[in-house]
């Protein structure tokens, strides 16, 4: 924790000593530019790469509606395969009928819950605002937003005679888990360009991101039966509490570099890559992590 705070602290200084550098080097009696400065909107679209430490939250325990991680056998995966789906509650043996067995000729314990979550790429998308210092210097405000995925596997194993070659054994079966998650990420920054080219400079910036996170879906796959593990039916209300999903929002830092293109007196085009050290202020310990980014913004001048 302790290299991720002097990592933090030295973005934001690097952040400060450009911004005061700019300060600096301004001019007051300097004649204005002929290219002069201009209030800039645009949209970004790009690609994102979340970390996996928050992804675990999607394994199948859930949070009670304290926002503590539930034991094993109040877990949403338990409650759902063994109590609701698996015969619990006077209910029919819907996991048999999935997999194919005679009611009660399966198994699943803890050993079989997912223990290996990660998102999927994914896509952003947001708004983005310039308003200029000089015709090199502006500070950012950006509002982006992304759908995550997470993705893992967990395990049931069917009761049946099994496989005379014990490196073989057809009764343990993969099935998949997905979980889904909302971001909207807030960055108040500032950027300079570099170069004396009219058209393409080199771009960096660096400032303050705000994430905030929204625990949205959780779903496992027994071949054709589909089981949303946070909604409940009410013939098992009275067993099991509904799970609190998580929310939260946590301040970090990014920085940001890549080409900015003067396409023509109205629009700008920018390539940039931006990692991020975001707190996803959500689940058990939330903690800084670096995510990372990669797309395209287009600006109109105002």
């Amino acid at each position: 924790m302790k290299k991720q705070t002097v990592l933090f602290i030295f973005l934001l200084a690097n952040c400060l000593s450009v911004f005061a550098q700019e300060q600096e080097e301004h001019d007051p009696e300097e004649k204005p530019s002929s290219k002069k400065a201009k209030f800039l909107t645009g949209l970004y679209v790009g690609s994102y790469f979340a970390n996996k430490y928050t992804a675990s939250m999607y394994d199948g325990y859930g949070f009670d509606i304290d926002g503590n991680r539930n034991s094993y056998p109040n877990s949403l995966m338990y409650q759902k395969i063994k109590m609701e789906y698996g015969g619990g509650f006077g209910f029919r043996d819907q996991v048999a009928e999935a997999l194919g067995v005679d009611p009660g000729q399966w198994n699943f314990d803890e050993s079989d819950m997912p223990v290996n979550m990660r998102y999927t790429p994914a896509i952003s998308v947001g708004v983005n605002f310039k308003f200029p210092v000089n015709p090199t210097s502006f500070f950012l405000l950006n509002v982006n937003g992304v759908k995550l995925n997470a993705e893992g596997v967990f395990t049931i194993t069917k009761i049946r005679p099994q496989n005379p070659n014990p490196a073989v054994n057809p009764n343990l079966v993969n099935m998949p888990i997905r979980g889904s998650e909302q971001r909207l990420m807030f960055q108040l920054a500032f950027q300079r360009l570099f170069g004396e080219d009219e058209k393409i400079n080199f771009l960096f910036e660096c400032g303050l991101m705000g994430t905030l996170s929204k625990f949205d879906k959780n779903t496992i796959y027994i071949n054709t039966l589909v089981i949303d593990l946070v909604q409940y039916n009410n013939q098992s209300y009275n067993t099991f509490l509904p799970m609190k999903r998580p929310l939260g929002f946590g301040i970090g830092a990014y920085a940001g570099a890549g080409l900015n293109i003067d396409m023509s007196e109205k629009f700008i085009a920018q390539i940039v890559y931006t990692p991020s050290f975001e707190k996803v202020n959500m689940g058990v310990s939330p903690t800084l992590k670096w995510q990372n980014s990669v797309g395209l913004r287009f600006y109109y001048k105002m």
